[in-house]
C-alpha cells in the first residue's frame, strides 16, 4: 500500500501590519525654552558676531559716558555742542552703513541700527536731561527717527536693524533716568517706539520684534508702577496702559496674517505669548491701578474692565470669523472673551449670582469643547462648575464682601430667590453636563455629573422647604418633594437609557417612605397627621407611576423600587395603627384609651403578617404596576417580610400581651393570636419545602412552637396568678409549676406520638425535654417542696411518666430495612 503522505502544515499566518509607535507627548514649555536658547546663541554666534557685539557695548558706553559727563561736569564744552557732535556722529555712522549695504549686509544693518539708537539717545537726553529742546520737537524727533527706522528695517527685511533700534529706544529712559518721576514723558516715548513696532509689525512677521517691545513695555511699566505709582496718577496712566494694550492686542494679527500668507502652520501662526499674555499682564496691571482708586470699591470698576475686554476680544473674534486663516487666534480669543466674561461675574456680582452664571457657562463650554473635540474648553466647563459650587458655598459662609451669613439663603419669596434659583441652575449645569456626555463618556463617568445635578437639586428644594415651609409640615413638605423627585428621575429612565443612575435614584426616593414614616411618627404622632396624608396621597400617585416608568429596568433596580414602595406602606399603616391603640402620659390624647400593649404590638406587627401572608399565598396582590417580573425578585420581598416577622415575633414575646379593654384569656389575647397566625405562615412555608427544607424547617417550627407555649404559660401566670412581669418572676413557686406542668405535658406528648408514629426523632425529643423537666424538679422546685405548688409540680411529673409508661413504655423499633447504627 502507498505510505500515506504526510500532512501539509497550515499556512502561515500573514505577518501583523507594522503600526508604528505613538509619538510621545510634546513638551511645550521645553521646546519653547530651547527655541529661545537656540535664537540666543544663534544671534551671539552667527552672521557678524564682532559688530553685533560691539555696537551694543559701544550704545551701552555712550549712554553712559553721556551721563556721567553730564554728572560730573568734565567736559566744559556747551552741552548742545556735545549733544550736536554725538547726533553727528551717528548720521555719519548712519550714512557709511547705507553705502555698505549691498557689500557688507550683516555689518551695515547693525551699524545703522546702532546710529538710530544713538541718534534717540541725544534725542531723549536733550528733552528730559538738559532741557534744551520742548517735549513736542523732542517727539516729534524721536517719531521721525522711530519712523526711519521703521522704513529702513522694512526696506532691507532686516530684523537685526528692528532690534538693535528698539532695544537702544527702550534701554534710553534706563540709562539715562534723573529719578524726576515723569511718567507721562517715559510712557509717551515707550508710546512712540511701540508705534514703530506696530508698524513694523504691519509689514514684517518679526516676533523677536514683537516680544522685545512687549517685554520692555509691561516690565518697566509694573517697575515704576511697583516704585512710583499712586492712585492719584490713574486718570494720567490709565491711557497708556490702554494704548499698550491695543497695539499688542493687534500687533498678532498682523504676524498671523503674514505667517498664514507665507504658507506657516495654522497653530504656528498665532503668537500665543502676545495673544494670552497681553490680557493677562495688562488685566493684572490695570488691578494694580485701580487699587485704592479716588472712585469706587475697585471691585465694580476692575469688573467693568474685564467685562470690556471680554467684549473687546469677542468683536475681534466675531470680526474675522469669515476668515478662515485666523481660525486658531479667533478660538483664542474666543476663550479669552469666555474667561474674562466669566472673571467679571465674581467681581459686580455676590457669591449666588456668580454661582449662576458660573454653572451656566460652564455647562455651555462643555457642549462646545465636545462640540469641537477640544479639551481645554471641556475642562474648563468642568472647573467652572466646581467653582460654582465654590461661590455657592462661599455666599453661604459670607466669605464673599457684602454677603453675610444671616442673609445668604433668606428670602421671603419662595422659589423665586437667588438663593434657590443658584443652586437650582449650579444643578441644571450637571444635569447638562450628563447628557452632553452620555454617548461619549463611560457610564460610570456619567452617572456621577447625574449626581452631582441630582445632589443639588436636592439640597435646593430642602433649603426650600426649610426656609419656607412652616415646622410642623416640613417633614410632610420633604417626603413629598422626594417623592416628585423620584417620579422625575424614573420618568427620564423611561425615555433614556443612557442614565441608569435615574432609574436607582428613583427607587431610593420609593424606598425613603420608610424612615420618613418614622420621622413623620417622631414629628407629629403618625405618618398621617398634619401635611402627612397629603403627602402620602401624593406619594401613593407619584409611586405608582414611578414604578410604571421602572418596568423595563434591571431587577436590583425593580427590586428596591417595588419592595421599597410596600414597605414604606407597610411601615406608615402599621405606625398609623399604632397610634391609634398607644395611650402616652405625657400627650394624654389617644384615639382609643385604655388599650393594652398586645394591641400595640398587633397594630406594628399585622400589616408585616398580612405582607408575608399575600406574598407567599396570593402574589398576584402585590405584583402591580410591576406584574411581568414581579416573580424575579418576589421570592427576595419574602425573604426580607419572613425576617423582619421573625425579629418581631421574637421581641414580642417579651410582652405581657394585655388586652384590655377586653378580659385577657390565654391563646384567644391579639398577642397571642398574631404569634399563633405567624406560627401558621411558618408552618405552611416548612411544609412546603420537601424533604430537603424540612430538614432545618421541622426543627426550627417545633422550636418556636415550643417557645410560644412556654411565653404563653408565663402570660397565664402573670394574668391569673397576679405575678409581676418581669424577670424576676422565673423565682415565682407558680410560675415554676405551671412550667413544669406545660412542659412535661409536652415531653408526655412527644413520647407518645413520637411512639405510635414510630418517629425516634419526636420520641427522643419528648425524652430530653421529660429530662430537663426532671432537672428542673430536683434543682428548682426542691426548694419549693414546702407549699403547695411545688408539691403539685412533683405530683403532676410523677403521673404523667405513669401516663407514658403505660401507653408507650419503650421506644419505637427502627424499621427493618434500616441497618443498625
Amino acid at each position: 500500500p502507498a505510505p500515506a503522505r504526510e500532512a501539509a502544515p497550515p499556512p502561515a499566518a500573514p505577518p501583523a501590519a507594522w503600526t508604528p509607535p505613538a509619538a510621545p507627548p510634546r513638551d511645550v514649555v521645553g521646546e519653547a525654552l530651547g527655541r529661545a536658547v537656540d535664537a540666543v546663541r544663534g544671534w551671539f554666534t552667527e552672521g557678524n558676531v564682532p559688530v553685533k557685539i560691539g555696537m551694543l557695548v559701544l550704545l551701552a558706553g555712550v549712554a553712559a559716558l553721556l551721563k556721567y559727563a553730564s554728572d560730573q561736569g568734565w567736559v566744559r564744552v556747551p552741552i548742545e555742542l556735545r549733544l550736536a557732535g554725538v547726533a553727528a556722529a551717528a548720521l555719519g555712522g548712519l550714512v557709511f552703513a547705507w553705502r555698505q549695504r549691498e557689500t557688507r549686509r550683516a555689518f551695515s544693518l547693525s551699524l545703522q541700527g546702532g546710529a538710530i539708537g544713538v541718534l534717540m539717545l541725544v534725542t531723549f537726553a536733550a528733552f528730559k536731561l538738559y532741557h534744551l529742546i520742548p517735549a513736542g520737537a523732542a517727539f516729534g524727533i524721536t517719531i521721525a527717527l522711530v519712523a526711519g527706522l521703521c522704513v529702513l528695517a522694512v526696506l532691507q527685511d532686516a530684523l537685526a536693524l528692528a532690534v538693535f533700534g528698539i532695544l537702544a529706544g527702550f534701554l534710553a529712559p534706563i540709562w539715562l533716568s534723573t529719578g524726576s518721576g515723569n511718567h507721562v514723558a517715559l510712557f509717551s516715548y515707550y508710546a512712540v517706539l511701540n508705534l514703530g513696532i506696530f508698524a513694523i509689525a504691519w509689514n514684517r512677521p518679526w516676533r523677536l520684534l514683537n516680544l522685545i517691545g512687549f517685554v520692555f513695555t509691561f516690565a518697566i511699566g509694573t517697575l515704576w508702577g511697583v516704585l512710583d505709582y499712586r492712585p492719584e496718577k490713574f486718570a494720567s496712566t490709565e491711557p497708556f496702559l490702554i494704548l499698550f494694550f491695543a497695539l499688542y492686542l493687534l500687533i498678532p494679527v498682523f504676524y498671523a496674517n503674514r505667517r498664514s500668507a507665507a504658507g506657516g502652520n495654522a497653530y504656528r501662526a498665532v503668537d500665543g505669548t502676545l495673544v494670552i499674555g497681553t490680557p493677562l499682564v495688562v488685566f493684572a496691571l490695570q488691578a494694580g491701578l485701580l487699587h485704592g482708586a479716588p472712585f469706587g470699591d475697585g471691585r465694580m470698576p476692575l469688573a467693568l474692565s474685564a467685562l470690556a475686554m471680554a467684549a473687546t476680544y469677542a468683536l475681534l473674534a466675531a470680526g474675522l470669523r469669515s476668515r478662515p486663516r485666523f481660525a486658531t487666534l479667533i478660538e483664542t480669543w474666543a476663550v479669552i472673551a469666555v474667561g474674562f466674561a466669566t472673571l467679571a461675574v465674581p467681581l459686580a456680582l455676590s457669591a449666588r449670582a456668580t454661582a449662576s452664571v458660573f454653572a451656566i457657562e460652564g455647562a455651555v463650554l462643555v457642549w462646545l469643547g465636545l462640540r469641537q473635540d477640544r479639551r481645554l474648553p471641556q475642562l474648563t466647563g468642568l472647573l467652572l462648575q466646581a467653582g460654582a459650587a465654590l461661590a455657592y458655598v462661599a455666599g453661604i459662609g459670607g466669605l464673599s464682601a457684602g454677603f453675610t451669613p444671616t442673609a445668604a439663603l433668606a428670602s421671603t419669596t419662595p422659589i423665586a430667590n437667588a438663593a434657590y434659583m443658584s443652586a437650582l441652575l449650579i444643578a441644571i449645569g450637571g444635569f447638562a453636563t450628563a447628557w452632553i456626555y452620555r454617548r461619549t463618556l463611560d457610564t460610570g463617568v456619567v452617572a456621577l455629573f447625574a449626581l452631582w445635578g441630582l445632589g443639588w437639586w436636592t439640597f435646593a428644594g430642602g433649603q426650600e422647604i426649610v426656609d419656607h415651609v412652616p415646622d410642623r409640615y416640613a417633614i410632610d413638605a420633604m417626603f413629598a418633594f422626594l417623592a416628585g423627585t423620584g417620579w422625575l428621575t424614573a420618568e427620564v429612565r423611561r425615555r433614556f437609557d443612557a442614565f441608569p443612575v435615574f432609574g436607582a435614584t428613583a427607587a431610593l426616593a420609593l424606598a425613603l417612605g420608610v424612615p420618613f414614616a418614622m420621622l413623620q411618627s417622631a414629628d407629629h404622632a403618625h405618618p398621617f397627621a398634619h401635611g402627612g396624608a397629603l403627602a402620602w396621597l401624593f406619594y401613593a400617585v407619584a409611586g405608582w407611576r414611578a414604578l410604571t416608568c421602572l418596568r423595563a429596568t434591571g431587577m436590583p433596580v425593580r427590586l428596591l423600587a417595588h419592595g421599597g414602595w410596600w414597605w414604606s406602606w407597610i411601615a406608615a399603616i402599621a405606625l398609623g395603627a399604632f397610634h391609634l391603640v398607644y395611650h402616652d402620659s405625657d400627650v394624654g390624647a389617644t384615639y382609643v384609651p385604655g388599650m393594652g400593649d398586645g394591641w400595640r404590638i398587633v397594630a406594628l406587627g399585622l400589616p408585616v403578617l398580612l405582607f408575608a401572608a399575600a406574598l407567599r399565598l396570593r402574589p398576584a396582590l402585590l405584583a402591580p404596576p410591576l406584574a411581568r417580573g414581579f416573580e424575579d425578585y418576589r421570592s427576595v420581598l419574602l425573604a426580607s417580610a419572613a425576617a423582619v416577622l421573625s425579629l418581631g415575633w421574637l421581641l414580642s414575646l417579651f410582652f405581657p400581651g394585655a388586652s384590655a379593654p377586653l378580659p385577657w384569656v390565654t391563646v384567644l389575647n391579639p398577642l397571642e393570636l398574631f404569634q399563633l397566625a405567624a406560627l401558621a405562615l411558618l408552618a405552611h412555608e416548612v411544609w412546603g419545602m420537601g424533604r430537603q427544607g424540612g430538614r432545618i424547617g421541622v426543627p426550627l417550627f417545633a422550636l418556636a412552637t415550643f417557645a410560644w407555649i412556654t411565653f404563653a404559660t408565663l402570660r397565664g401566670a402573670h394574668h391569673w396568678g397576679d405575678v409581676a412581669w418581669s424577670p424576676s418572676m422565673l423565682g415565682d413557686s407558680v410560675v415554676q409549676t405551671a412550667l413544669t406542668v406545660v412542659w412535661s405535658v409536652l415531653g408526655v406528648l412527644g413520647w407518645i406520638f413520637g411512639s405510635r408514629r414510630g418517629d425516634r426523632l419526636l420520641w427522643g425529643a419528648g425524652a430530653v425535654l421529660m429530662g430537663v423537666v426532671l432537672l428542673k424538679l430536683l434543682i428548682v422546685d426542691r426548694s419549693n417542696l414546702g407549699d403547695i405548688f411545688g408539691i403539685v409540680s412533683f405530683i403532676a411529673y410523677g403521673l404523667l411518666c405513669a401516663a407514658v409508661g403505660y401507653f408507650a413504655p419503650a421506644p419505637p423499633r427502627r424499621a427493618a430495612t434500616e441497618s443498625p447504627a
